[in-house]
């Protein structure tokens, strides 16, 4: 079913470095939304609050999430996510809206598709190529954009104990992560989505749990598997290497393995070296705009954050770029632009 998506994938990816989109609670939070706006009608009456759980916005506020996408599009991304990192029963377990999981998934499908048709069959309009800074070669009809199923890690881990007292207590088995991104990823399918990307993960056994959903659905789907470290070591809350986590996980037939979240793009520089040494798939990177200061702001502006993408791009250590915590439409504009500059061309690793 996904056979020719993989295909169209890797022939891009033979002739350029793709662009992930940025954060979508970076957008999210310069909308000024209230407890309201996460209710709507959906959650009328809700019992506890809901603000913060943006994956109900799908359901409530689904233009707000509508806009973001089309933002990054005309920012140049190739490659869009699904606003579905907690769509899944353990996460909105924590807010009562287990059962509403599958919905946000599917409905968070449906609007990154959305974005992603309008762009590939009408273009974008005059106004939003102007206001993306871009030019209609990079910004307009003719493009091919990507739909990612985004599935974050849970908050929960498989591997580490959550009672010091009872080491050998889990609240969640092996079984149960399955069958909660089983229910979270056939609704992603359902919803239109072209390929999976696994992020922020930091427990090897949790990806396991993902892949294992997939293949128990039957799906030759794409995937993508981005890691989160706990440090500048390059090892995982787990406490696991990169290559280890890799060497965990590569029998999913990845399309590609690397980095996001953690740090910027500066000190993810010498660890993505060390994936792009080991990997038999392709390597993405999608860096925070620095790290957070007092205020837990992000500061690195997408001058500064382009520096490191263009040395990791010339070391040819990149296929897939984006950014996470913090970045903007105008961090992935400044990368779009970068690394398509014609003067200065950029290969992606073979």
């Amino acid at each position: 079913m996904f056979l020719k998506r993989r295909e169209e994938i890797e022939e891009a990816l033979q002739e350029r470095i793709l662009i992930l989109d940025g954060a979508m609670g970076t957008q999210l939070q310069d909308c000024a939304l209230e407890e309201e706006d996460f209710r709507g009608e959906v959650f009328s009456g809700w019992g506890c609050e809901l603000k913060g759980n943006n994956d109900c916005l799908c359901l409530t506020r689904p233009q707000v999430i509508l806009d973001v996408h089309r933002r990054y599009i005309a920012a140049g991304a190739d490659i869009i996510t699904t606003n579905s990192f907690s769509s899944n029963r353990i996460s909105q377990s924590e807010y009562g809206c287990a059962d509403f999981a599958a919905q946000m998934a599917r409905a968070a499908a449906r609007l990154a598709r959305q974005a992603a048709d309008e762009a590939m069959g009408e273009g974008l309009s005059a106004a939003a190529v102007v206001a993306s800074g871009l030019s209609s070669g990079v910004a307009g009809q003719g493009r091919r954009i990507w739909v990612a199923g985004d599935v974050g890690p849970t908050g929960k881990s498989l591997s580490l104990a959550s009672d010091l007292a009872d080491p050998a207590y889990r609240r969640y088995d092996f079984d149960d992560m399955v069958q909660a991104y089983k229910e979270q990823i056939e609704a992603l399918v359902e919803g239109g989505v072209d390929l999976i990307l696994f992020e922020t993960c930091f427990d090897a056994l949790n990806v396991k749990a993902g892949l294992y959903a997939i293949e128990q659905l039957g799906l030759d789907i794409p995937v993508m598997v981005s890691v989160s470290v706990g440090d500048r070591s390059g090892r995982t809350l787990t406490g696991q290497t990169l290559e280890a986590f890799y060497l965990s996980v590569c029998h999913g037939n990845l399309l590609s393995f690397g980095l996001n979240c953690s740090l910027g793009a500066r000190d993810l520089e010498p660890l993505l070296a060390d994936v792009a040494s080991f990997a038999r798939c392709r390597v993405s990177c999608h860096p925070n705009a620095g790290l957070p200061d007092e205020m837990g702001r992000y500061n690195e502006t997408p001058e500064m954050m382009v520096e490191s993408i263009l040395r990791m791009a010339r070391s040819g250590h990149l296929n897939i770029v984006g950014g996470c915590c913090g970045t903007t439409p105008a961090h992935i504009r400044a990368i779009a632009e970068a690394l398509r500059r014609p003067d200065d061309p950029v290969s992606p690793q073979d």
